[in-house]
């Protein structure tokens, strides 16, 4: 509240100093200063001891002081000098903007005695701004039908300056078209204004860019600048002009629809509306307008229908561009038609024959022609047919071909002919047409049955059943139909003796073969015939081919023993001495089989003996020996039954009965002398006497087993006799046993047996066997003795 109070004081004082102030200095001539603007502080401005006529030292005696109003010094007393100083730099622009003159009034106050002095400052100004344009860019709008002299009036520009220091006229750059004037406004102020001088033309110069330049009378002068731009308006004086009166377009007829074919272009050369552009066809056929389409924006001339090159080569098309209003131009498309090879060639057929006899000479198969609806190089044509093929093609009139057969045809080698005629032109890409044509060969009688063998081998077992088939041939003939029918025949065996009627017969339609009767491979082991093809041709063809028969044997005879001879007289009795050492042969069983192969293979079983475990029989080749060593307590007599058996299926079989005599001793021409003890022992007459009975009673054995077997020869009749011993001292003619390939032989032979007559030790002698020579006869018989027989056969079987 105090502090208040105390406020409200004050202010009452400083009202009541102005108040006096004020009344002081009513009806006083202030006193006038001047000063330039921008002058540095602490300037000189004037000395107020000598304008008030005061001492030097009074301005401080009566403590004297500069006020201005609002307490804003600008100047400063030096009450030492009395000097009047500026406190700082003074912008006239800032103190009093535009006001001119700027005066800036201030106060001397003497304080003892009161006493007050007005005064003005003038502050000069001096030119340090340059003119401002407000807005550096101006644009104007003006229409191209404006007349000369039409002014437009421009802002001004803005001069802080005063005086002849502010803005005293505008310029223009150069142009033909417009300059500025310099007015005045009711305010001093200057304006520029833009004057037409020449008629516009917005399609020559549809813009300007001007320079305004406003300038002082300041020293140095100075200036400012702005950009006008200048925009012609447009009207609708020009009518729209294509860039070219005349177009030619080459378009290929296979493009696409929708394909852009061409594109027009027309220009107005005013802008907005008027110069705003649609396109037209111009009084066009109905034909153009169904095949091309027109963009009325853009001028887009695009495909509408396939073109064809073969109907239509080239099409022309008017144009219209029109403008906003009424004005148009017109220019002309010549559209032209590329022909592109989409025409493959065609081929028609004039004359053709589907079947050539074979081995014809130069015959005509076809005639035909071709064309294409293309043209030039897609119009050309050329012709071929395969080249593996026995037929050419000639050239006959202009477009006409004639198929030709180059060399005789021959059905066998080739019956049916696929010919391709390949028509194909030479455009790019190359169209071709193809034709084919099937030509038969016929055929003609000129091959022979021709037998799939040279020589057929067949195989049949024996006692075969009548009317067995026992095999097949077969021919073949390369030509068709009836050439090609094969009949088979029997042609007349090489051996006119062969029965051929009788063993075999041919079906004539198939060529199988059968047995007529029952074959025995013993009487007839093969034979060999011709057979015949012949087709149903004109004339007929033929040819034959050898057939061999061959007889398989079959198990149907059993082994046949020839020692020991079983003929039911008195059994055959083996004497062996009680002294033999184990494995002493006392026997050898001699069989044959008359069959062959493995059915002749024999083996050799001991079914039953006296006293099993004493002999043994070697299952191969028949030969009965001890088992061990003999003793006194073993019977004299022993009876051995033995089974000879063949390797066929089933197998057939022989028995044989064996007798064996067990004896303490032999004679000497029969065995071997026992060793002579140390002292000189006389031998036995008894033992000798014995042997010497046994070796007549065997003589007379070995006699009577060659007779037997000579007359079983003699009944067999397979085989003739083959001459009698030729051995001068044989009391008894020879025989020849004919082993043919049976038992275990591999091959046929014959052994002659023969009994020496003249030996005083009665031996048998052995010949070898005797092989047929190339022309089917046997050789004599060579002898061969062997002196050391003790009463056991050896056939030298080789």
């Amino acid at each position: 509240m105090e502090a208040s109070r105390k406020l409200i004081h004050r202010q009452r004082q400083v009202l009541f100093f102005f108040l006096i102030l004020g009344l002081s200095l009513a009806g006083a001539e202030p006193r006038r200063y001047s000063v330039v603007e921008e002058t540095e502080g602490k300037a000189f401005v004037t000395n107020l001891s000598k304008d008030l006529g005061l001492g030097q030292k009074e301005l401080s005696r009566r403590g004297a002081r500069v006020i201005s109003k609002g307490n804003k010094l600008h100047l400063q007393l030096d009450q030492a000098t009395g000097d009047l100083l500026l406190n700082e730099k003074l912008d006239r622009e800032e103190l009093c903007g535009h006001t001119e003159p700027c005066v800036l009034r201030f106060q001397v106050l003497l304080a003892n005695p009161l006493e007050f002095f007005q005064a003005e400052l003038q502050v000069i100004d001096i030119n340090d701004h340059a003119p401002v344009f407000v807005e550096s860019d101006m644009v104007l709008k003006i229409s191209e039908s404006s007349p000369p002299g039409s002014a437009f009036p421009l802002k001004n520009a803005q001069d802080l300056d005063v005086g002849r220091n502010n803005i005293k006229n505008y310029t223009l750059s150069p142009n033909s078209y417009f300059r500025v004037l310099t007015l005045e406004r009711s305010d001093g102020r200057k304006y520029p204004q833009l004057v037409l001088d020449k008629a516009l033309d917005r399609e020559e110069e549809p813009e300007f860019k001007l320079t305004l330049t406003a300038l002082d009378d300041g020293s140095p002068p100075r200036s400012g600048t702005a950009q006008v731009y200048i925009e012609v308006l447009d009207i609708n004086d020009n009518a729209p002009e294509f860039e070219q009166p005349f177009y030619r377009v080459e378009i290929p007829e296979d493009n696409p629809i929708g394909f852009l074919i061409v594109k027009v272009s027309a220009t107005d050369v005013d802008i907005g509306v008027n110069g705003e552009i649609s396109y037209s066809l111009f009084q066009a056929s109905e034909e153009i307008r169904k095949t091309f389409e027109l963009n009325p924006v853009t001028g887009d001339i695009q495909l509408k229908k396939q073109l064809d090159f073969e109907a239509i080569q080239s099409y022309e098309v008017n144009i219209e561009a029109k403008d906003a209003g009424t004005l148009t131009g017109k220019c002309t498309v010549l559209i032209q038609v590329m022909d592109v090879n989409d025409n493959a060639p065609e081929l028609t057929m004039s004359a053709l024959t589907r079947q050539i006899p074979e081995n014809s000479p130069e015959t005509v198969v076809a005639v035909f022609s071709v064309s294409d609806l293309d043209s030039e190089e897609n119009g050309k044509i050329s012709c071929s047919i395969q080249d593996d093929l026995p037929f050419f093609l000639k050239s006959s009139l202009e477009n006409f071909y004639t198929l030709v057969t180059e060399t005789p045809l021959d059905r066998e080698a080739t019956a049916e002919y696929n010919i391709t005629i390949t028509v194909t032109d030479l455009g790019t890409p190359r169209l071709k047409t193809q034709h084919n044509i099937t030509v038969l060969v016929s055929d003609v009688n000129d091959n022979a049955p021709a037998f799939t063998q040279t020589s057929y081998t067949l195989f049949i077992p024996e006692n075969n059943s009548p009317a067995l088939h026992i095999g097949s041939v077969s021919a073949t003939d390369r030509d068709s139909g009836a050439n090609a029918q094969v009949t088979y025949s029997l042609l007349q065996p090489q051996d006119p003796s062969l029965p051929l009627d009788s063993l075999v017969s041919i079906n004539a339609d198939n060529g199988h073969l059968f047995a007529l009767r029952a074959l025995d491979f013993e009487a007839l082991q093969a034979f060999e015939f011709l057979v015949g093809a012949t087709d149903r041709g004109s004339p007929a063809q033929s040819s034959q081919a050898l057939v061999r028969v061959q007889v398989l044997d079959a198990n149907d005879n059993a082994p046949f023993v020839l020692y020991p001879l079983q003929n039911g007289s008195a059994p055959c009795t083996e004497l062996v001495p009680r002294a033999a050492e184990p494995g002493y042969l006392v026997s050898k069983v001699v069989a044959v089989d008359s069959d062959s192969g493995q059915n002749a293979w024999l083996s050799y079983q001991l079914l039953k003996a006296t006293e099993p475990g004493l002999f043994s029989v070697w299952a191969h080749n028949g030969e009965v020996r001890t088992a061990r060593l003999l003793s006194e307590r073993d019977a004299a007599k022993h009876r051995l039954l033995l089974l000879v058996k063949d390797n066929g299926e089933p197998p057939l079989s022989a028995s044989v009965t064996l007798h064996v005599l067990l004896v303490d001793g032999f004679s000497q021409p029969y065995l071997p002398l026992p060793e002579v003890a140390a002292d000189g022992a006389q031998t036995d007459p008894l033992t000798v006497y014995l042997v010497i009975s046994l070796a007549s009673v065997s003589s007379l054995f070995l006699f009577s087993v060659l007779v037997f077997i000579a007359v079983r020869l003699c009944r067999r009749g397979r085989s003739g006799l083959v001459g009698g011993c030729s051995v001068p001292e044989a009391h008894f003619p020879g025989h020849l046993v004919d082993i043919t390939g049976t038992g275990t032989l591999s091959q046929s032979y014959q052994y002659e047996v023969c009994l020496m007559g003249g030996s005083g030790t009665n031996e048998f002698k052995f010949l070898k066997p005797m092989l047929p020579n190339s022309q089917g006869h046997y050789p004599g018989p060579e002898i061969e003795e062997n002196p050391s027989f003790r009463k056991e056969f050896n056939f030298n079987i080789q």
